[in-house]
């Protein structure tokens, strides 16, 4: 239930800074800052602009800070309510009484993402437009920024609202000549009924077939580097870093632990994780390293076999193929700055390849591109406007329209009745509606609401 009353909040991090900021919204915004504020000069607070002044509480007379004010009056504003937004110190003390003051005179604590819920149930943007605020709060690379950028920008609202309109045309025409047949309403074409509702169900298609890509950009992916002792694992995350993060030394077993760290590679967040070396030992604590290297195997999307390129393809080499049998791997014949001896055994013709050499640097690219293609296909996130699913909330819906269409274009097609025809492409807009937020429920809106912080 949606209350028009008035809301508050820091929108500001909590702590030590510049700047702090209380966010008011609702219609009480306006009068809490006649009552709270004054301005050095005359005259009465104008919309849209700047004031300097000091935050006063009108009971005792007391100064709470000098403060910059602007009033924004509905709609011209972030949630298409008069908003009031104050600008003080960034002391945690300060803005906490300042927030204390605006409560006194009125308004209540917001809920999170209460601003941004209230600019989406007031239409000024639509629940994917809401959502890409907190995508672009919490983007770890500039591709997942600029993708949520898109995403706030309205690109993937369009592309649902094509797929939504394919739909409504053809149930308009056959909900029509369903409730008025004293009319002589002709049915249009079937064939051109089919076509527009299969241009949807393609449109589907193409978006479900980004999801994966758009998930790992925004979730990123996790690459762990396996291979028998000394045959360069920590080098290679040192390379792959740019900077030195594990010790790399001639003794065999360096590495007994699991080292964690995450890189950008093309946009897409990485989560290298540099294990210990995999061979028969009596070192309690080297096996130690090694079962946790098994454990975390079966987890990571992608793993590194790293082989000696310089040396023969052996018994501890074929123990690390062992273990990731049923894992997506990327072999990698390290010392390629040596002469290459090792012959790799013909069933594992079939895996990636790439040469390199952790020491200079050769083959590293190729590396690179290699991880990121395994996820992302070319040109998927190429252009201005480029957008894709990035949740499994929208791809659930999405199949479910999907389904409906489906069945719609089978059932048409067998000439089933017009009534049940009708039927599931209403279905389908209703599945539409989840996304966009037409015909989400209360309890989803909340938890989607949920995720933001106080004040956003």
């Amino acid at each position: 239930m949606y209350h028009k009353d008035t809301i508050a909040a820091i929108a500001t991090p909590v702590g030590e800074g510049g700047i702090g900021i209380v966010r008011v919204s609702g219609v009480g915004a306006g009068g809490i800052a006649s009552r709270i504020f004054r301005a050095r000069g005359s005259g009465g607070l104008e919309s849209h602009r700047f004031y300097y002044g000091e935050i006063v509480d009108p009971g005792s007379g007391l100064v709470l800070d000098e403060a910059m004010v602007v009033v924004m009056l509905a709609p011209r504003s972030y949630t298409r309510e008069d908003v009031l937004e104050i600008q003080c110190h960034g002391g945690y003390l300060v803005v906490r009484k300042v927030l204390e003051l605006v409560l006194s005179q009125g308004a209540r604590l917001a809920d999170p993402g209460e601003f941004t819920k209230r600019a989406f149930l007031n239409g000024r943007i639509d629940l994917l437009q809401a959502e890409a605020v907190i995508e672009l709060i919490r983007s770890k690379t500039e591709t997942a920024l600029s993708l949520a950028q898109h995403q706030r920008e309205g690109f993937l609202s369009n592309r649902i609202n094509a797929v939504r309109d394919g739909i409504f045309k053809s149930l308009a025409l056959i909900e029509a000549y369903i409730d008025f047949p004293e009319d002589d309403i002709l049915l249009p074409d079937n064939d051109e009924i089919k076509s527009s509702v299969r241009g949807s169900f393609e449109r589907i298609e193409e978006l479900l077939e980004g999801f994966r890509e758009g998930r790992v950009i925004r979730e990123g992916v996790s690459v762990l580097i396996a291979g028998k002792p000394n045959v360069g694992k920590s080098s290679l995350l040192n390379t792959l870093l740019r900077e030195k993060r594990a010790i790399v030394t001639s003794v065999p077993g360096t590495t007994r632990d699991i080292i964690e760290e995450v890189v950008n590679i093309k946009g897409l967040p990485v989560t290298l994780l540099d294990t210990a070396g995999i061979r028969e030992t009596e070192d309690e604590v080297e096996q130690e390293g090694m079962r946790l290297t098994l454990e975390k195997i079966p987890l990571a999307d992608i793993v590194l076999v790293v082989v000696d390129g310089s040396k023969p393809f052996d018994d501890e080499d074929r123990l690390i193929m062992d273990a990731v049998s049923g894992c997506t791997v990327i072999l990698v014949l390290n010392k390629s700055d040596l002469q290459r001896v090792v012959q790799l055994p013909d069933d594992l013709s079939d895996l990636k390849v790439v040469s390199i050499s952790a020491r200079d640097g050769e083959g590293i690219d190729e590396l690179r591109e290699a991880i990121f293609s395994m996820f992302v296909r070319e040109g998927i996130i190429e252009g201005r406007d480029y957008t894709v699913l990035t949740q499994v909330r929208h791809r659930d819906a999405l199949a479910k329209a999907k389904v409906h269409i489906a069945s719609f274009l089978d059932g048409f097609g067998r000439g089933v009745g017009l009534e049940f025809s009708a039927l599931d492409l209403r279905d389908a807009l209703g599945a539409l509606g989840e996304i966009t937020g037409e015909t989400t429920p209360d309890s989803i809106l909340d938890e989607i609401f949920s995720r933001f912080c106080i004040g956003k």
